[in-house]
């Protein structure tokens, strides 16, 4: 497409950077379902702080399974995984208004 003044506007560089950059809740949602207890999908979303947190539970309680107490704490990230299947099209879509005021400014 040919632009009067010979390159894009402002807009149109937004939108391309936003539709360059944004997250996919189908995406997110195979990687929770195959990688999830290691946080994989809350990696892809930017919430690396989380992530890494149920990926040290997840560690720490398959170390610790033969144990009786891994069995016990092997709920908490199982139950966070659960959890997540209903938060992730809020994160993703948090993820993508931020991109939005990102590329706005």
């Amino acid at each position: 497409m040919a632009y009067p003044s010979g390159r894009p506007t402002d807009d149109a560089v937004a939108m391309m950077r936003y539709d360059a950059n944004k997250k996919s809740v189908i995406v997110t949602y195979l990687l929770w379902f195959f990688l999830g207890m290691f946080g994989v999908h809350r990696f892809y979303l930017g919430r690396w702080l989380s992530g890494f947190i149920l990926l040290l539970l997840t560690l720490v309680a398959g170390a610790l399974y033969w144990v009786f107490i891994g069995m016990v704490l092997m709920a908490i990230p199982g139950l966070w995984w659960l959890i997540d299947a209903l938060l992730i099209p809020g994160m993703v879509r948090g993820y993508n208004n931020d991109l939005v005021d990102e590329v706005s400014r």
